[in-house]
Parts: C-alpha cells; structure tokens; sequence
C-alpha cells in the first residue's frame, strides 16, 4: 500500500505543546485511487491495495502504444496513466506509453482514427494496441469513430475500450450505472463486450479484453459509480513483465491453434480456453451458481448485478431454495451453444435482469432490454427442454441501487415460493430483510456519515489505511458524495477481515455507525445499517450532558433501544489542545474510532496512524485527553417505548450518489456601479477632490508601457496547419525594459467585429460610461465607456464558470430558462454544462444569446463576467542586441466548434491580425529562465516548438558578448518539432550562429520525418560525451522550455550522464540527488507554462 504524503508542517501549534516535529498530512487525491493515494507504476504487482480503475488503467498504460482518455473531469478514469506518463515510466514494449486526455464532443475519437491510419504511422507498431478509456456517458459522442474503425479493422491495431459504466441521471442529478449504452453501441457496431464481475477479476478481463481486440473490437465494461473505485487487497496481482508475458503467451496459443479462416465464435473460445489455460482460472462466456437443480434462474450482466446475484443466489440455494443465477461475461460475440450448455435443463422460468434507460422504458410494455431478447432467441431455437422454460424480462432503470434484498426480490419474481422457504421444515420463512451475507464474526464493518467540509471528513480513510497495515487482515473502503445535501454529504464505509471480502453494496450490518453531523439524524436513518448490539458515535459539541436527549430524534433513540445499542458522544471541543487548535480534531477523532471500535488494538493501532498522519507524541498525547472528549451515554429501557406517533416517516437509509468529490464553494463578486458621463467628467475636471488620475489601463496592477508594431511574419507555410508566426515590437519612448529570460505579457483586446455584434444585441449605447472597482484594488474606480470596457476590460467572449450560469438565473424572467441556469449551475447540470464548456466552446455572449429572458443591466453583466487576463510569451530577443525592440514567437490557437464556427484564442489571434505601427499595450513578467553568472559557463537548451524562443534571446546575447570581445562557453541547442520542412523556425538563423562559433551544437529532431521516431531526449543521448564535458566539467546549466512530457525522458538523459561520469573518475553518485543539487544552483532549470504553445487557458 502507497499512501502519498503531502508537504505540509501539519496542524499550528503552540510553543509549549505538543512535540516539535512537523506532523503528516493525509491528503485525499481522488477517490478512483487506493485510499484516495496516488500509487507508483512499478509497485503494482502481488499482494496490493488498489481499486479496479487502478488495475485496469495499470493493463491499458503497460500494453498499449497510445490511450486516448475521454473523462469527466471529477470521473479521474485517466488519472493514474496520466501520472504515469508524465513520470516517465515505460510500457511492455520500451517506451513511455503517449496519453491523449480528450474533449468529449461529437466527432470524439478522430483523432485516433487519424492517428491509427496515418501514412506516417510507424508499422511496426500495427500491432501493438490502441486504447481507449472512456465514461458510457461519452460513448454517443464516440460513436461515428467508432463505426468507421469497425469498417476498417482488417488493416488496424487491435483496439480497446475500457469504458466504465456511469452516467448523470436524466431529470435527476445522481450518478448511475449505465450499461444501456454500451450494449446499444457494441450490437450497433459489432463489437465484443466483455464484464468485469469484481475488482478481484478486473486486472485478468482487461487483460482479456485487449487480447481480445486482436480479433474483434472490444469494450470492456465495468462499474464505474462504486465498486471500479472501492479499495480492496488483491493478492494476485500481475505486474507489467506478467502481464505482457501473458499477453504474447496466451495469443501465440490461441492463434496457432485457430483454422485458418475460423469463424468469430470459435476464435474467441480458443482464446478462452488459451487463457485460462495459461493463468490457471476458470473463466467462462457465462457462469453458473446456486441450486444445481433449480426451478428458476435469473439471467445477470454487470459488476453489481453478476457479484451479487451470485452471492444471494447461493446463500439462498445453500438454505435449501431451488434458485440459480446465471451471469453473463462476454457478452459480445453471445455464444448461445455455452449459454444453453450451463442453463439447468430443471429451469421453468427464467428472469432477466436487464436494464433500460429510465422508469417510463421499464412502464413500457413495448420495451424490452437488450439482454432479454437475446436470450428469447436462444431459448426460442433450444431443443432441449421438453417444455422451454418461461422467460420473464425483469427491466430496471439505470437508477436503480442494488442491494442484497433488492436482489432477493428479483428472485422472488420468478420463485413460486418465498426465497428464504427451508425445503423439508415447517419454519416460515424468514424476512428477506435478515438476508445477511457476512458472517458478522469474521467481518468488521464500519459506517462513517459527515459533511464534506468538517475538518475530519478524511478520517474514516485514514482509518481505512491504518487498519491495512496489518498485513494479515484484508481491508475494503468505499467512499460516497451527495452533494444535495446539506451543502454536501460524504458517506464511507469500512470493512475488515481476515479473509477476502466480496461485498459490493453499502455496509448494512455495521458494527460502529460514526454521525459527525447531529442534523443527518433527522435526514436519515443511520440505525438501519447498524447491527444488533452495536455501537455509535455522534459528534456533539459543546452539549451539556443534559440537554444530549434533546438532540437526539424520537425515532433514532427507539430504534437504537430496541438494538440494544451503545451510544457514545464525542465532544472534540473539551480537549484544550483541539480548542486552541480546532485541526487536531480530525486526529483526535480518529483515535475515537480505534477506542470504540477496536479497543484491544488501540495501542497498535496508534502507531499505524501515525505512519500514514499526524507524529506518533502527538497521537500519544491526543490518546491521554481522550477521555475528556469521549463519553459513553446510558441508552434507558424507556426509549423502547416511545409513541409510534412521535416517530417521523421513514427516512433513506443511504445516500444517493451526485459525485466523486465536494462540490465546489464560490465566493462572491465584488460589486459594480454604472454612472453616466457627467460623474466621469467632474472627476476629469475636477482631479483633486476625486482623488482622479489619468493611468494606461489602470485596471491592471502591473506598470503597463505602449509599443507598436514592426513585423509581422508567418513562420511555417501557409499550407501548413499550424501557423506560427515572428512578431516584433518598436519600443519607442515607452521606456520598456527586460531581461533575458523574461515574458512579455499582452494585455489583448477583443475583435472589433464580434464587439460591435453584441453591442447591437445586447441594444447598449457605445459611449455610455461605466464607473467600475479594479478588480486588483477594490479602492480604486476606473472609468471607461461600454465600448472600451468590451474591448479592453470584460471577458465577454471567454469561457464562463458554472457560477455565471448561477448568477445569471437571478435575472431570468422565464420559468423555465430560470430553472435551465440553475440546473447547469449546480451539480445536477454538471453533464449539459461539460459539453457546453468542452464541445460548443460557448462564451458569455453565447449564453446570453441562448436565455434571451435573463436580460442583466451592463453594470451587472461587469459584476458577473470575469475581467480578460494578460497572456504572457517568453521573449526571442535580447535587448542588448536589439535595444529598440521586442520580439515574440507565437502559435494560434484556432479550432471549429459543433456549429461549424471558427473559434480561436483570443490573444494569439489579436496578435495575428496586427498590422505594422498598431500600438499593444504590455507588461514585463519575471522569470527564472537566467544565464549563469559567467560567460564561460556551457548552456545546454532544449527546446521544442514554440518553447525555442527564449533560446533565441539566449543565442542572441552569447553572440553579443563574443562580438564584445569575451570568452564564452560551448552552446548546445537541442530542437524538436514534425517536421522540418515545416516547423524549422528560425532555421537560418541557428545554422549562421553555428558558422559564427556561437553554437556548439546543433541538436535537431524532427519526430515525423523519418519511420522512427526521433525525439529531443534521442538527440540528447546520441550526443552525451558532449553534454558530460558542457554541464559536468565546465559546470553548464540547463534548461527546457516546452511542454511537460518529455521532462522525465530528459532528465533521465541528465542523470545517466551523471552516472557515467562517475563511474569514469571513480566515485559513487546518485543521478536524483545531483539533479536536485544542480536545481539548487539554477542550472536545472525548466519553463513549461509561458510560452505560447503552452496557453492553457483555451483562449491561447
């Protein structure tokens, strides 16, 4: 298990208390991970904690060349590859695996094709596959791609989706399991389909499912809302080497011993039986348990439904009810020869649970599921019952929750007698509600409801992760947001056991129920999940023991009488040390935990907390107050007899899931005035008594200078699809200064045109004037007309947040339009508003168009729409060179949204269309890209794409100070970019440099000018004796400007460098440690946010 540990001094203390020593922070990165913690490449393998997404993202990064990620942003279906990739590390096949994190739109996955069946894409990789990771929710945008491949799979790579089942419920803002949309594309399309039962299986189906893709396109599904992201222990975990060793193995098998020209069907059962064959398990196309001679059978497919359908199919079969359950994992090809094979031939009705997209499809009699008509085909051609058993189409929304007694009452739809009936006694049967699937003597389980903003709403995982230190228990969390409810709920349960636990439903026998909200007591019944005899904790503050009683609901104290439970409350605010410092309250109560719920392991327990957070003297200290904040409270007979007609309604006893994280808090806008000419006047007139000034744009913080323009030049072809382009800048009077190394910040206007356009919609006057509050100091007002304020101050073309949407329901008139803002405001509209944002591209001028009802004053329109930003560029030019000028490289950001509209950057297409002598006002922004204090010290530079240009300023000044008469240092300039014909910006200028001594060395890598790949880091270790000699012995620095993702590849190069001058004089070094060293020193330095390719905003 890796629990990351953030940098943090931990909670504030006082001088006199507490330990000295700085205390650990457990910080939650994502719930997709293994108790919320990122966890290495490397490590997977063995016993390990991890979730489901993580094994199968883990199966994606090791086999595949490339991965197109198409995730919801809170989903993190990428977040793990993404981390690896950035890291560095390498696939099975040698090298770091390319992620691609997408946009979900229409036409989503081109890219792939694109990529896939380019006359430059490199065929020795044909065979290597391509992966897709991706939501159902996006499959519809997927779709057209995806048909297309399926045409063309004869001559593509085996291709693979792992697509996890979850979508935004229609009219509702809960997450559901969406398995609808998946059977729909793969039976459209015909691909394979391939389910994961559990996260135990989920490494070997994606495994399978990639081998798979090696004769028919696949989708592996599984669930994506809860148990692809519960934490488990999985003890047989292959690692990278097993699982290519096992994917070359198993095809080489199932491949030599297909017939040529084999049907579909008989190739995929020879890959099944190569695989088990090859990993020793027991896979089938469909698995069988219960009754081995049943009356009925219910038909599964998905994670939940299979795992739980089997588990109270053979509790029940096990008491003696005649009852099977029969799971579907490959779905795509259905094989109906091995369904019919494993189909009981006592079976008189058969139920199939089949999902379909909402409640008015299951209403629909006219509707029936996907997996209901196909298994009527294959009973309707099936000989070999006498008389073919009954089958009954049990539809369920996607909505739908499963637990063990809702899969009970499934079965009992298709049983003539109660599910729970003993064959050959006279008992009746008991409550199907008393299903119990764990045997409560050997699984600890633990129910933890709190807010997602209390200071300890992180305990129960750092409890979770404590308890599986214990290398002989085996632990499962499992973490829930609704955020609907009060402001947001987070649930987490816990479970603990000697052996492994399969329980894919929420805790409904718990031992501990911890409430860290008295107020959930009234939203829900938290009793309902507690087992008999067992205990909760209730967090009251500063509650006098008196007054306890009064805060607890009629209903919740009957109920837990009747329990025979213990109530404990604990009062963190009683404890001096958490008074002073209310953050030691998330340690304290997790000390709680371990005193009521485990209180023989206290002392151990103790120790593994303190690994994962806080110090172990704190923890000790926190444990001798305990007492104070921990109380045990009677729970009297009298309770029991409460009046049922003080009791409220029944209440939900879980929470509906609404999203993965908290939903996110806003603040408020300042305000804003309007004022007429006549007030901007007096203030001109009149300066001293308003406290007046005339500024350039005195909007922004930051000393602004005015420069005008000299030139203005593409860079690349006009043919070519990327424009870059050379601009230059006269300086003038305008005294502005800057270093080398620095950015140049473009305070950019908006287009005249589409200005002028929303003047005429919006029907405002041009010249009427705007007083407005810096949004930099709140103090000072500026005055401006609506037209300057358009173009110049208010981002009304830029991308809008979900709390404009917000703030602009307040202004609609329309009912209807009203509720639309609101919903795409908060957390139920999440899905409307991501396609919006990431596939329409829409601005503030869009949405104000689309809700012509929501009319806000232009005053209002300045307090709700964000002020435009500079855009900053690193500079290409050198002053001492050019001490009248400025120079800029630049590339446009341009694209076509749905609507067939060309959008682009707003600042990188303000600078395009400059004409010579147009005025730009600007701003200087510091840099840590410096020169070495000395002449002679070597530059190492590596730059890619636009990320040369800080580098011309540096070749620039090394010529300056030779043509002075100095003694530099060697010059290597490591370049990449596609293609060289295209993208050698700047070419001549760099090959002159090299004549003139200036440049050592000239590293260029064109990536796509050759069948191999040639990348900057291949240069760089092609030319090493160059670069040991520049940065070691004559102490050079280096620098990378350019994206992130070849940091680690170049780094690499650096420390091998180290490693091989070591080992030639003789001495011991450590790569990792020296790079940090020589970070230290500036002479590692890396600048991968400024320049223009890098502009992540989306407005370039």
């Amino acid at each position: 298990m890796y629990l990351q540990q953030a940098e943090s001094a931990g909670p504030a203390r006082g001088p006199a208390q507490g330990p000295k020593k700085p205390l650990k922070e457990f910080v939650e990165k994502s719930s997709s991970l293994p108790f919320g913690q990122s966890i290495p490449y490397a490590s997977i393998g063995g016993p390990t904690y991890v979730t489901a997404q993580s094994l199968i993202q883990q199966v994606a990064y090791a086999l595949s060349d490339r991965l197109w990620t198409y995730s919801p942003e809170t989903f993190d279906l990428d977040i793990s590859v993404k981390d690896w990739s950035q890291d560095g590390a390498r696939n099975a096949h040698g090298y770091p695996t390319n992620v691609e994190s997408m946009q979900i739109r229409h036409g989503a996955a081109s890219i792939a094709l694109g990529y896939i069946f380019s006359k430059d894409f490199d065929l020795n990789k044909r065979n290597i596959p391509q992966t897709i990771l991706a939501s159902s929710s996006s499959l519809l945008y997927l779709h057209s791609a995806l048909d297309q491949l399926s045409l063309l799979y004869s001559v593509a790579n085996p291709f693979v989706a792992h697509v996890a089942a979850i979508d935004f419920a229609g009219g509702s803002s809960s997450l559901v399991t969406d398995y609808v949309h998946t059977l729909t594309l793969a039976e459209e399309l015909g691909f394979g389909v391939v389910s994961s039962f559990s996260v135990y299986e989920s490494q070997h189906m994606a495994l399978f499912s990639t081998i798979l893709a090696n004769i028919v396109p696949t989708i592996h599904v599984y669930d994506g809302v809860t148990v692809g992201r519960d934490t488990t222990r999985v003890i047989d975990v292959l690692d990278q080497a097993g699982l290519y060793k096992n994917y070359k193995a198993i095809w080489q098998e199932a491949s030599s011993s297909q017939q040529n020209k084999a049907d579909l069907n008989t190739q995929v059962k020879s890959l099944l039986n190569a695989f088990n064959g090859e990993l020793g398990t027991d896979y089938g196309f469909f698995e069988y348990h219960g009754h081995k001679s049943p009356d009925a059978v219910l038909i599964t497919f998905g994670t939940v439904e299979s795992s739980l359908g089997t588990l109270v199919a053979s509790s029940l079969a096990g008491k003696g009810s005649r009852i099977g359950v029969l799971n579907v994992r490959v779905y795509r090809p259905f094989l109906e020869e091995e369904f019919l094979k494993l189909l009981p031939r006592s079976t008189k009705r058969i139920g199939v649970l089949g999902q379909v997209i909402n409640g008015d499809d299951v209403a629909d009699r006219s509707v029936n599921s996907v997996l209901y008509n196909d298994v009527v085909a294959a009973i309707t051609f099936c000989s070999a019952f006498e008389t073919p058993p009954t089958v009954v189409d049990i539809k369920y929304s996607r909505e739908e929750v499963w637990t063990p007694v809702s899969i009970a009452a499934a079965l009992q739809l298709i049983l003539e007698k109660p599910v729970t009936h003993t064959e050959g006694t006279r008992e009746s049967s008991r409550p199907v509600s008393d299903l119990e699937l764990l045997d409560p003597n050997t699984v600890q389980q633990y129910t933890f409801w709190d807010i997602d903003t209390s200071a300890s709403a992180n305990a129960p995982l750092v409890f979770g992760a404590a308890l599986a230190k214990d290398s002989s228990s085996n632990v499962t969390t499992r973490s829930r947001h609704d955020n609907l409810v009060q402001g947001g709920l987070i649930r987490t349960d816990v479970r603990k056991s000697k052996n492994t636990v399969d329980a894919p439903y929420s805790v409904d026998t718990a031992d501990l129920v911890y409430v860290g909200e008295p107020e959930l007591l009234d939203l829900y019944d938290v009793l309902k999940g507690l087992k008999k005899g067992g205990k909760i904790l209730i967090k009251l503050s500063g509650v006098k023991p008196d007054d306890i009683e009064k805060k607890l609901p009629n209903n919740f104290r009957r109920t837990l009488a009747e329990k025979t439970g213990e109530l404990f409350i604990f009062d963190p605010l009683s404890v001096e040390l958490v008074s002073n410092d209310p953050t030691l309250e998330n340690y304290l109560l997790q000390i709680a935990f371990l005193r009521v719920g485990l209180p023989n392991m206290e002392k151990t327990g103790l120790g593994k907390l303190a690994s994962i957070n806080a110090s172990s003297d704190m923890l000790k200290q926190l444990a001798t107050h305990l007492e104070l904040a921990l109380r045990k409270i009677e729970v009297p007979e009298e309770w029991k007899t409460l009046d049922a007609s003080a009791t409220t309604a029944a209440l939900p006893n879980d929470i509906k899931t609404s999203d993965f994280v908290a939903f996110e808090k806003t603040d408020n806008e300042p305000p804003s005035y309007l004022k007429d000419w006549k007030t901007a006047a007096k203030a001109f007139a009149f300066k001293e008594a308003y406290k007046a000034k005339t500024a350039l744009r005195p909007d922004l913080a930051t000393k602004t200078h005015t420069i005008h323009v000299m030139e203005n030049r593409r860079l690349t072809p006009p043919s070519y699809e990327r424009n870059i382009f050379h601009i230059e800048f006269d300086l003038g009077d305008s005294g502005l200064k800057y270093e080398i190394g620095e950015a140049l910040g473009i305070h950019a206007e908006n287009d005249e045109v589409q200005v002028e356009e929303f003047i005429r919609f919006y029907k405002l006057d041009p010249e009427e004037v705007v007083e407005v509050p810096s949004r930099e100091d709140q103090a000072v007002l500026e005055n401006r007309t609506v037209w300057q304020a358009l173009m110049q101050n208010v981002d009304i073309f830029g991308r809008p947040p979900k709390r404009f949407y917000e703030a602009l329901a307040e202004f609609a008139d329309d009912d209807s339009e009203k509720h639309e803002l609101q919903a795409l405001g908060g957390p139920e509209g999440a899905n409307e508003f991501k396609r919006r944002a990431e596939v329409d591209t829409v601005t503030y001028a869009d949405i104000l168009l689309d809700f012509p009802s929501a009319h806000p004053s232009f005053h209002d329109i300045i307090r709700i729409v964000s002020p435009m930003k500079r855009r900053e560029y690193s500079i290409a030019s050198c002053q001492k060179v050019t001490p009248n000028s400025v120079a800029l490289m630049v590339v446009v950001v341009g694209w076509v949204d749905p609507k067939g509209r060309d959008r682009f950057g707003q600042a990188t297409r303000f600078l395009n269309k400059l004409k010579v002598g147009a005025p730009v006002t600007v701003s200087i922004k510091p840099s840590v890209m410096k020169l070495p204090p000395k002449s002679t010290q070597p530059l190492i530079m590596a730059g890619l794409g636009t990320g040369l240009a800080p580098f011309r300023a540096f070749v620039q000044h090394r010529a300056w100070e030779k043509a002075q008469g100095k003694e530099i240092g060697s010059v290597l300039l490591y370049m990449g970019s596609r293609h060289q014909r295209e993208e050698y910006c700047y070419g001549e200028e760099w090959e002159a440099y090299q004549d003139a001594g200036v440049i050592t060395l000239l590293g260029r890598a064109f990536s796509r000018d050759q069948p191999q790949k040639i990348y900057i880091q291949d240069r760089m270790r092609q030319t090493m004796g160059d670069i040991i000699q520049a940065y070691l012995k004559d102490e050079g620095a280096f620098y990378l400007c350019g994206p992130t993702w070849p940091v680690p590849d170049v780094t690499n190069v650096l420390e091998d460098a180290i490693a091989h001058d070591a080992k030639a004089l003789g001495r011991k070094a450590d790569p990792h440690k020296e790079i940090e060293r020589l970070k230290d020193q500036l002479r590692y330095v890396l600048e991968l946010a400024v320049h223009s390719s890098l502009m992540l905003e989306g407005r370039g």
